[in-house]
């Protein structure tokens, strides 16, 4: 077999390995990274067949190079540095000079337990600080903890993971520049700052006149990163990876400037890189090296997992926090992606540079790793539970689409005490709900993105109701399996009434239709155009179903049941609640009497009753 056509067949197996990780992370709700890692280990040293460092060769460095420099990229561009004000003072103490004295905490307590040097503890310390959303959000998913606590998790781990990543870098720069010469150092640190923020203002200027072709636009910002990357590197030894994560941040924190279509591309990027980059480093650990570190290593797990309640307690000191709150924040934090791929990359260089210890370096985070991601994974919700910290039944809904029939049904909802947030892709829709008091997520409700940020603590239903039937019908897809099958409905659209058997939704696909058969989105935009409004009627022994409807004639359409026990029911094409006094009805009553096409015989479903 010739070594090309081998080297292609071992690309295509980590492809195929990477991907399948991902989708049984998806299938049981794990964090991906444990799957990655597991099957690495397995293809690697257990049984022999993925032998990086040999079949890869001297591709191999730059090869994981030019990829932790697209994940620190993407994350700078997630660093919103608003956010860092805009979520609380727990969540600005904890990224900030919480991360700092959890890194001096973990550094120090590293320093006495291994015998690295100073240098090196520092590094370890700046890698484990991290958590980031990868790890944290299908936790959070299972935990169901309340709002409070979940949010402040969600929060930290977004904007912990490009502040962590930078702060490795910084600490790398220093070993390898800074212990041989500090004019080095500072030279390393000013080409990559330098070289980051020119690469991020004349992007940013390009995009701003419009000289990027829309089509374009991903792709050149994807060569603009390795260009970056590549050039700093030629100015200043290993200063690249500082440049990609300021020209990230730089990027991400302009205004005037959507980085938003970008971002999804190079989450979607990412996903593919990780995936393959994660076997590869996987299948170079051996699990040996892991065990070896013996009570060291049981010492170094003890000084990450202690380190952790001081920062917390510290950090939320004068917050509106109980202890039982604050412990479950303490006992939540699995590192991630950041730290393993860096700690790689970093290992791989240091010991090229003659540090003995930097194998140690790769034992140690994935020991953290491993044991932090299965632990916490499988111990969190019965901690949560145990704290009287699981969350409720949720009740909140889920709007996709902001137009103004979702903007009319969602205030309705909100008005009955409901939790109700609206996810959409247009902007100009995004600020009318906004003007109007509603919680908004901009962005697609499908996308990797609303994975890691969507925040979805307190909600439990969807109403799919944008203009767009596929993105409705992706997104009852996508939430059935994360809400259950009968708490994902959808608006008809009036295009799919006339679509050819070809494009017709298949039924195993398809959700309860909101309000009935023969109800549109443009049906109710019309309606609401010319006054119509949702209004809630509460009924009673004296004024039933019956006298309701006959009051009203044909001048409503009902929406939605409230029971006694503030219980909601949907209106839908196969279920139509049986009202009892006592309830409420929410109803769009309109000033004229409500035309209502009859649905055809073909487009009945034959879903059941929620």
């Amino acid at each position: 077999m010739r070594v090309n056509d081998s080297l292609l067949y071992v690309i295509a197996a980590v492809i195929v390995l990477g991907i399948a990780a991902q989708w049984l992370s998806w299938r049981l709700k794990l964090p991906s990274i444990l799957a990655l890692l597991v099957i690495g280990i397995v293809a690697g040293p257990m049984t022999d067949l993925l032998r990086p460092d040999e079949m890869f060769g001297d591709i191999l460095f730059p090869m994981v190079s030019l990829g932790v420099a697209l994940v620190l990229f993407e994350g700078g561009l997630t660093l919103r540095l608003g956010d860092l004000r805009g979520h609380g003072a727990a969540v600005s103490n904890m990224v900030s000079w919480g991360a700092l004295l959890n890194w001096g905490l973990i550094a120090a307590g590293t320093w006495a337990v291994t015998g690295f040097s100073v240098e090196m503890a520092l590094l370890f310390a700046a890698l484990v600080v991290v958590t980031g959303p990868t790890v944290i959000n299908p936790l959070l998913r299972t935990m169901r903890a309340t709002p409070k606590v979940s949010q402040l998790l969600r929060w930290e781990g977004i904007l912990i993971d490009p502040v962590g990543a930078l702060l490795a870098v910084l600490v790398f720069q220093f070993i390898v520049a800074g212990t041989e010469s500090y004019l080095l150092f500072a030279q390393s640190i000013a080409v990559g700052a330098v070289a980051g923020a020119v690469s991020a203002l004349v992007l940013g200027f390009l995009i701003r006149r419009q000289w990027i072709p829309e089509y374009l636009l991903n792709v050149v910002a994807l060569a603009w990163v390795v260009m970056t990357f590549a050039g700093s590197n030629y100015l200043a030894h290993e200063s690249g990876l500082l440049a990609v994560t300021i020209m990230g941040v730089w990027l991400g924190n302009t205004r005037g400037i959507d980085m938003t279509e970008v971002l999804s591309f190079k989450e979607s990027l990412s996903i593919l890189i990780i995936s393959m980059l994660f076997i590869v480093l996987g299948a170079r650990v051996d699990p040996a090296d892991i065990i070896a570190t013996g009570w060291s290593g049981l010492g170094v797990l003890l000084v990450v997992l202690l380190a952790r309640p001081v920062v917390v307690w510290a950090s939320t000191f004068r917050g509106d926090y109980s202890w039982r709150e604050r412990a479950l924040v303490a006992w939540v934090a699995p590192r991630g992606i950041v730290a393993a791929a860096v700690s790689s990359l970093f290992a791989l260089r240091l010991q090229d540079a003659g540090y003995p210890e930097a194998g140690l370096l790769v034992a140690y985070t994935f020991l953290v790793i491993i044991v932090t991601v299965v632990m916490q994974s499988f111990t969190a919700r019965p901690v949560a539970r145990l704290l009287g910290l699981v969350e409720e039944e949720p009740r909140g809904i889920l709007i996709v689409g902001a137009n103004q029939v979702a903007r009319t049904i969602g205030k309705a909802l909100l008005q009955q005490g409901f939790r109700v947030k609206l996810t959409d892709t247009t902007w100009s829709e995004i600020q009318a709900a906004r003007m109007e008091g509603l919680d908004t997520y901009y962005g697609d409700p499908v996308s990797a993105h609303a994975d890691r940020q969507l925040e979805l603590e307190g909600i439990g239903r969807l109403f799919a109701m944008s203009r767009r039937p596929a993105l409705n019908t992706l997104a009852t897809v996508k939430y059935r399996r994360e809400f259950g099958r009968n708490r994902v409905f959808t608006l008809r659209n009036a295009q799919e009434k006339d679509a050819s058997e070809k494009r017709r939704v298949a039924e195993n696909f398809r959700a309860p239709r909101l309000f009935g058969e023969g109800i549109t989105q443009q049906k109710l935009a019309s309606l609401i155009a010319q006054g119509a409004e949702v209004k809630a009627t509460l009924l009673t022994d004296t004024f039933d179903m019956a006298a309701y409807e006959k009051a009203r004639g044909k001048s409503h359409i009902p929406l939605f049941a409230l029971d006694k026990n503030f219980n909601l029911r949907a209106f839908t094409d196969v279920y139509r609640p049986e009202l009892k006094p006592g309830w409420t009805l929410l109803s769009l009553v309109s000033p004229a009497p409500v035309e209502v096409a009859a649905p055809d015989d073909k487009d009945k479903d034959t879903q059941p009753a929620p």
